[in-house]
């Protein structure tokens, strides 16, 4: 029995004495990384702690964020995996200043708050790396330097382990950058200067340049305009050194390509200069990517023991101020930003940090701006329209119209063909009809003036509504019958007066003469268009009708009908109309005012439209066929319009974001009974989908900086909620007339060229394409 118990006893000292070379050995390493530190001993005296030279009340004026408790003492812990710890504790936590070795080589020397590294304090890597600075809940956020093991050299600001905010960087190859950073990458208005001295001031966007900003070349060259992915895109000059300079629209694609070189008196280039020797220049002028930062100080994680509070504290340092050496208990493993610690409330910090990451004040009372804020529902609006009446204003021309379209359709005529002639479409094409009130052979009496109705291209418009699946009788039923018509409370921008049937399928809107004539003369064209594509996201016209009202007081009133793309069996909740330029772009009303029925524009937009994989690229391949025709019949300043029912909504009227799949209850889930159910729902509502019409989809919220409010679409948060998606092109009847080109060279002077709604239509094509493929993505 005795000799068991000296085994028993000598392995146990064989094992500490083990323990306590392998403690000596990485106290060796540590203190030839860092040199030796000292520390404070809460209870000692001067006398007894010849190595202190700091104080427990120094260290709190040096971070009054993590103030030391009394209780706290000096101590140096030898953990059983072979880490170290020296410096003060509390409450079984690391407190106030200490540093820790871990077995990897990394090491931290600096403030701990509860465990956690808090305050300043310093990293270092076992490449060389060292980071040095401000930390917060075991993040590098704050102020502070890196110094990678490459030489890359950082100095500014921090935010969660990444460079947000002011900075500079140099890199080891000799080039620096001096400017704004976000989420780790140059983001803002920043200077980058090569090692051969050339250098760019301007605009950045996720790494690389985009948008204005002047790039400076050292033989006296300069490029300063509009930028897009780390090249040239949209307005801007070229400087030569010798004078002569080259001005216009710049891309790399050759057929957008458009500018004007004018050379000096002394260039001895008399040819055309050509902008490709600038995309070859630049090609060469590679920014540097900067080396990673290894594993991150908040990834590391302490050997914490589980002895109890009572325990530690019987464990006071010995009268000569060291720390007695312990062998822990089996040990926990915890974050150093304190995952269990229930009194840091990770979720507030988190919506914090969002803020900094956004850079904007969590004050912030636009939702646009500040991604703490809830999404709520617009309120709901009132039925659109005013009801016409007895009485109304337009009551008699409301008659002649219902009058008029009766008689259009009821009339007898041959069986219909789409294969139309020709001839069908002259603009010459049309039919005149007397309307007296006390009725003719061909027309009824009625109570109202006498009028006259002209009927455009009849053929034509026959063989749309046939091509459109419209019944006849229902067609009249919609305008014609006992239900009168509502008019829009306010006219369209252009003027235009709007009406709609009772029953919100169709829409009747008033035409400028100019507007008849453009119609016309692209009316074969989109027949063609619509027949050719069943799934065109174009607007469906079904007749195009005039009004001329006789006697002392005589007008014409066009009008044109059309398709309500946002008829839906589904509320609308949302509506944009969008274009794809940013100047005038935003609605001009208080939250307050805003309800369902309000149009918002681009400006206004804060999300991003995700489709399921083989309806985006239907929904590409269509917009790219319908822009093409739209620039074949050259028109422009068309735009999308979008309406969104949001499938989930709390009590409150707040949106309910998608709820994460939780992958232990997907087994079971999936072979629920309601969960079957809408599965087949599902596949059925697919089988008779169309494209723009109820289709259902996933939109991901949106944030825009308060500084970037003109930024088309904003920054994607990961937040993501149901949505039943309609969606169509509209006001394709503006062709690029003079008008439009004198409003363009007007506001060109005044405004970013590429910013205004009227372009040439196939710059507008181009920008339309380009803006809407950025707001509706694939849901991966």
């Amino acid at each position: 029995m005795m000799n068991m118990l000296n085994k028993e006893n000598s392995t146990v000292s064989r094992a500490w004495e083990a323990t306590l070379r392998k403690t000596h050995a990485a106290k060796k390493r540590a203190n030839s990384i860092f040199g030796t530190i000292a520390l404070a001993n809460a209870t000692a005296t001067n006398t007894t702690t010849t190595t202190t030279t700091t104080s427990i009340n120094a260290v709190q004026d040096n971070d009054k964020n993590c103030t030391i408790s009394e209780a706290a003492y000096f101590t140096e812990k030898i953990l059983p995996n072979g880490e170290y710890y020296k410096g003060q504790w509390c409450d079984n936590f690391p407190e106030g200043q200490g540093k820790y070795y871990w077995i990897d080589g990394c090491m931290y020397v600096g403030e701990w708050h509860k465990g956690k590294t808090m305050g300043r304090g310093r990293f270092r890597w076992p490449s060389g790396a060292t980071y040095e600075g401000e930390f917060k809940s075991g993040y590098m956020d704050g102020t502070g330097t890196y110094v990678g093991s490459n030489g890359d050299t950082y100095k500014g600001q921090w935010v969660m382990n990444l460079k947000h905010g002011n900075g500079i960087e140099y890199y080891a190859n000799g080039d620096w950058y001096e400017g704004e950073w976000r989420r780790g990458l140059r983001y803002g208005i920043g200077k980058y200067q090569w090692h051969n001295k050339n250098h760019y001031d301007g605009e950045w966007k996720n790494g690389v340049i985009h948008g204005n900003g002047c790039f400076v070349w050292i033989n006296g060259d300069q490029y300063d305009g509009c930028w897009e992915d780390g090249m040239p895109k949209g307005n801007g000059t070229y400087q030569l050194s010798d004078g002569s300079f080259y001005v216009g629209y710049w891309s790399k694609e050759e057929n957008e390509q458009n500018g004007t070189y004018h050379p000096s008196e002394s260039s001895s280039n008399d040819v055309e200069w050509d902008p490709k020797i600038v995309y070859n220049q630049l090609a060469d002028c590679k920014i540097s990517p900067g080396e990673k930062v290894p594993i991150l100080p908040s990834q590391k994680k302490l050997a914490i023991s589980y002895s109890s509070n009572n325990a530690e504290k019987s464990r006071r340092p010995s009268i000569d101020g060291r720390g007695s050496l312990v062998l822990e208990r089996p040990f926990d493993k915890m974050n150093l930003w304190g995952e269990n610690d229930n009194d840091f409330n990770s979720f507030e910090m988190s919506r914090q940090l969002d803020c900094e990451f956004y850079g904007v004040n969590p004050a912030e009372s636009n939702y646009k701006f500040n991604p703490l804020l809830p999404l709520k529902v617009p309120k709901p609006g009132n039925r659109q329209g005013e009801k016409i009446s007895v009485g109304h204003k337009n009551y008699e021309l409301m008659l002649n119209l219902q009058l008029g379209i009766r008689h259009s359709v009821g009339r007898p005529a041959p069986p219909t063909s789409l294969d139309l002639k020709a001839s069908a479409f002259d603009p010459k094409e049309k039919i005149w009809t007397r309307f007296p009130p006390e009725g003719s052979k061909y027309t009824p009496p009625h109570q109202s003036c006498e009028f006259k109705w002209k009927d455009y291209t009849p053929v034509v418009f026959r063989s749309l509504r046939k091509l459109f699946k419209v019944d006849p009788a229902d067609y009249m039923l919609s305008i014609c019958g006992n239900d009168a018509l509502r008019e829009l409370s306010s006219p369209g921008k252009s003027g235009s007066f709007f009406y709609l049937t009772d029953d919100d399928i169709y829409m009747i809107k008033t035409m400028k003469k100019a507007e008849v004539k453009v119609f016309l003369k692209m009316l074969a064209a989109y027949y063609n268009h619509v027949r050719s594509f069943e799934n065109s996201l174009v607007i469906k016209y079904y007749g195009l009708h005039c009004v001329k009202v006789t006697g002392a007081i005589q007008r014409k009133v066009r009008f044109i009908i059309m398709g309500n793309l946002l008829r839906s069996e589904y509320t609308i909740h949302t509506r944009f109309d969008l274009k794809g330029s940013s100047l005038g772009r935003v609605t001009n009303k208080p939250e307050s005012e805003i309800n369902s029925t309000t149009i918002l524009k681009d400006l206004d937009l804060n999300f991003i439209f995700k489709l399921q994989k083989a309806w985006f690229h239907k929904f590409c391949w269509q917009i790219n066929r319908d822009c093409e025709f739209l620039e074949q019949v050259r028109t422009m300043d068309y735009s999308l319009l979008v309406g969104l029912h949001f499938r989930e909504i709390s009590s409150n009227g707040e949106l309910i974001p998608c709820e994460k799949r939780d992958p232990r209850n997907e087994s079971s889930s999936l072979h629920s009974r309601s969960t079957s159910d809408q599965l087949l729902l599902d596949l059925e509502r697919q089988a008779n989908m169309v494209l723009g019409a109820n289709m259902p989809a996933r939109v991901e919220r949106t944030i825009r900086k308060p500084e970037c409010e003109l930024q088309l679409v904003g920054e994607q948060t990961g937040e993501y909620y149901k949505v039943i998606l309609s969606f169509g092109i509209i006001d394709i009847l503006q062709d690029y007339d003079i008008t439009k080109k004198l409003e363009h060279a007007y506001k060109s002077i005044q405004y970013d060229p590429t910013s205004i709604s009227a372009v040439d239509p196939k710059l507008y094509s181009k920008r339309f394409r380009d803006f809407i493929f950025k707001a509706f993505t694939e849901d991966t």
